[in-house]
């Protein structure tokens, strides 16, 4: 991309570089509590549009501010790709019977009564395996929102599961993205900042499993649980093949990300052997696995609960995602490339005096990162970068820091819906909401993990609790990397 010079340009003054965020969340409110309608696509491209206005009163440049939006989506191409390679997978999945097969077999192992809990821990495990929250939300996420709606489970409650346990390995795995960038960002070691981060975790994961073994899922004695039960799994029985092949996809998959091959040519072999699985063993022609990854799979079982379950996927499904994230992403990178961010963060680190104030901070600006930018990696990057020298000077470890930006962008992502990780998770599970029902979007509550882990964070900031004295040799920073951080962007 081309850059273009600009001459240097002073930070805004902290009202100016308010202006632009505050008047997008009111045109947000506006747009979804008073006229119901959850499409916050236009209020935030009004957003960009006042950015950019605030940059050219600052003395910028349209492609300045061009440059920058065109940055950040630039860097999140990655993440739209993959959007868009789900959506292909997940139609494929279901044409070959991967997904039938896995709803199948959960009604045939899993008690309805503990569902939430057990959607949970095989979350967990998968993504603390392969260190991807998205690959895990995609493929073992969309089959138990199949195996919940069978149980009469509502669909926020096991999203709810799912994402907690999903973005937990994400938080903890060596293999995931986040989990690197976090310390690279802070310069500590990876495996101390997995250890650092146990205490706000393991009581956070521990409170979530507890919550959802009370709640369980269902009542498996009930009559009406049973029939349905037995209706889902006959439905499926009469219209797929099931056997051996069609866990295939599903297999090579996770071969393949625990092997640590990126997510893009990962998932697209899976789409791939999708439709391959489709051909050989359901009876699709080429042109119908090429249907199933482009609009999506489509069939009449004579069972309207069944059909609203497999009738998905597709690219066409990823659209309203897609166009929702790039609108986030540009408006995001506005802020950043106007120095918007940068002086909001600078006026917060001015005011403060102690260490409890300092990490309380750090947490909340990569959640507020998160909600203004749509972008979990700005939301890490960012903060980290701009407080890591107060750390220094209070005689902190940066461990408190890379903990800090892990636990308001890693597990507050999926919870913001235009960001990326929310974005992902609403059109991956089909949460579609609709003028008025907003119903589905519960499951961000219900993301017990997610949400108390930060709040573990912050309690423990206010304690002194697992607030880590830095070492000697963490405190010799270098004149030099004073300069270069007084001097980014």
């Amino acid at each position: 991309m081309k850059e273009y010079a600009t001459p240097a340009i002073p930070m805004p003054g902290l009202p100016l570089a308010m202006l632009p965020i505050l008047l997008t969340i009111a045109l947000l409110a506006v747009q979804i509590f008073y006229y119901d309608d959850f499409t916050p696509h236009i209020p935030l491209a009004i957003g960009f549009g006042i950015t950019a206005l605030v940059g050219w009163l600052q003395g910028y440049r349209w492609k300045d501010i061009e440059s920058g939006a065109f940055r950040v989506l630039h860097v999140a191409m990655p993440s739209i790709a993959t959007l868009i390679i789900v959506g292909m997978l997940v139609g494929t999945w279901i044409a070959s019977g991967t997904v039938p097969m896995l709803i199948y077999l959960g009604l045939e192992l899993i008690d309805p009564s503990w569902f939430l809990a057990a959607a949970m821990l095989m979350c967990s495990m998968v993504s603390l395996a392969i260190g991807s929250s998205w690959t895990t939300v995609g493929t073992v996420g969309l089959a138990l929102i199949g195996i919940g709606d069978a149980f009469g489970v509502p669909i926020y409650w096991t999203a709810g599961a799912v994402v907690s346990g999903a973005f937990f390995g994400d938080k903890i795995s060596p293999l995931s993205d986040t989990t690197n960038l976090s310390p690279a960002v802070t310069e500590t070691n990876i495996f101390d900042h997995i250890r650092y981060m146990l205490p706000t975790t393991i009581p956070a994961m521990l409170i979530a499993l507890a919550v959802y073994w009370i709640v369980g899922g269902a009542d498996a004695g009930a009559a009406h649980s049973l029939e349905r039960i037995e209706l889902i799994k006959q439905g499926l029985a009469d219209s797929f093949a099931m056997g051996p092949w069609q866990l295939l996809p599903l297999l090579v998959v996770i071969g393949l990300a625990f092997f640590k091959v990126a997510p893009i040519p990962a998932l697209f072999t899976g789409v791939m052997l999708g439709g391959g699985v489709a051909i050989l063993t359901q009876g699709a022609t080429y042109h119908d696995a090429l249907t199933f990854a482009h609009s999506g799979f489509s069939i009449e079982t004579g069972t309207a609960t069944l059909d609203s379950l497999l009738n998905r996927g597709g690219v066409t499904s990823m659209t309203w995602v897609v166009t929702l994230m790039m609108f986030a992403l540009a408006f995001g990178g506005a802020l950043e490339r106007t120095r918007c961010l940068e002086s909001i963060v600078t006026a917060i680190m001015s005011r403060l005096k102690s260490f409890r104030g300092l990490q309380t901070s750090a947490i909340l600006t990569s959640i507020a990162t998160n909600v203004v930018s749509g972008d979990v990696y700005l939301s890490i990057a960012l903060p980290g970068r701009m407080y890591k020298p107060a750390y220094d000077r209070m005689g902190y470890s940066r461990l408190n820091l890379s903990r800090a930006i892990e636990e308001g962008g890693t597990l507050v992502s999926p919870l913001v819906p235009w960001n990326a990780g929310g974005a992902f998770v609403i059109g991956a599970l089909g949460l579609g909401v609709t003028a008025g029902d907003f119903s589905s979007l519960l499951y961000i509550p219900l993301a017990f993990a997610c949400w108390l882990s930060p709040l573990f964070g912050i309690l423990y900031a206010q304690m002194g609790w697992f607030s880590k004295r830095a070492e000697p040799i963490e405190e010799e920073a270098t004149d030099e990397e004073m300069r270069m951080v007084e001097e980014r962007g």
